[in-house]
């Protein structure tokens, strides 16, 4: 294999991704060449506009991630971060507060949004950032595309006794990073996507490949909307590429992030087991020939191999690289 294709979202795609890379490289994925290329189709429906400027959290921490930029122990934003310009906007009452820009992460937003200003489109954006943090690393062996060009974003609906419908919509990035998402989920809304389009070489990405990986990425909210552009989900039903996925679910919740919360939302049980049929197998309509669990869920394989999917149990947690790359290697054997 020299192709692969990942669909990701933020922190745990992008952790996935760097132990991947780890495996691919050193030789340890059966059947992949060490100079394979992997691309990743990047989620954007939680991209913002704060004090004028384009924010793209999931695009950022992979750029990051893979270009030796990402504070490890936050798992996203800059290493050796401060924060003089959120303390002053804070100063001067600039809302929203609860959202903070790192002085260096400003940069990159304020480059992004002068090139989008300059009528460049987010994808040819995207592939001038990479070409200080990718490069450098991988030379052309990795590609970041955003899912789309086009402006979507996601939106969560929150009860509100005092709103006169009993609920009002946050933005994504507003239900996670200043409420935490303490509060339940009553639906999540992604305002544009049905409108939107692929980026440029999304589909290829996807067709080409010879192999296609959904990480351990929010089923929601970061694969769940990647699925939801157009074109895209019947891409990856079509593609002659094995299509394998690991679970984010662990013993019955999350490792990080929401995924829990929002599974609810949409009225799918939160087990490993769950999600799988949730993506469903490709020989039924869904995206899926494989799927790992972790050993905690051993019991969902038999469950996951009745829906048609192909199902192993294996430790799914990214404690280091190396393990990392073990999961990659067990989801590469499992369709292989």
């Amino acid at each position: 294999m020299r192709q692969i294709t990942v669909l990701s979202g933020g922190v745990g795609g992008a952790t996935f991704l760097r132990g991947l890379l780890h495996g691919v490289r050193r030789g340890l994925l059966p059947g992949v060449e060490t100079a394979a290329v992997v691309t990743v189709v990047a989620n954007t429906a939680d991209d913002i506009w704060l004090h004028g400027l384009k924010v793209c959290p999931d695009l950022d921490t992979v750029m990051y991630t893979l270009g030796d930029g990402i504070d490890l122990e936050r798992g996203w934003g800059r290493r050796d971060e401060t924060w003089q310009a959120k303390e002053e906007l804070a100063a001067y009452g600039v809302e929203p507060t609860w959202f903070g820009l790192g002085d260096r992460d400003l940069a990159t937003h304020l480059v992004r949004t002068q090139m989008l200003d300059a009528g460049y489109p987010l994808s040819e954006v995207t592939a001038a950032l990479c070409r200080r943090w990718l490069s450098p690393v991988h030379g052309e062996g990795v590609r970041l595309l955003p899912m789309s060009d086009d402006r979507v974003e996601t939106h969560v609906a929150v009860a509100d006794p005092e709103s006169p419908s009993g609920r009002r919509v946050v933005h994504f990035q507003e239900y996670w990073v200043r409420l935490h998402a303490e509060v339940p989920a009553e639906a999540v809304v992604v305002v544009g996507l049905d409108e939107s389009s692929p980026g440029p070489g999304v589909i290829d990405a996807i067709t080409d490949a010879e192999l296609v990986i959904v990480p351990p990425s929010n089923p929601v909210v970061s694969v769940g909307t990647i699925l939801g552009v157009p074109r895209v989900r019947e891409a990856v039903r079509t593609t002659r590429a094995p299509v394998v996925g690991l679970s984010p679910i662990i013993g019955g919740t999350h490792v990080r992030g929401m995924a829990h919360q929002l599974l609810t939302s949409i009225g799918v049980e939160v087990s490993a087991g769950a999600v799988a049929r949730h993506y469903g197998a490709r020989s039924e309509a869904g995206v899926l020939d494989g799927w790992l669990v972790d050993t905690a869920d051993e019991a969902e394989v038999a469950g996951v191999r009745e829906a048609g999917i192909a199902c192993a149990a294996v430790p799914l947690l990214m404690t280091s690289d190396p393990a990392t790359a073990e999961m990659a290697v067990a989801a590469v054997s499992l369709v292989s």
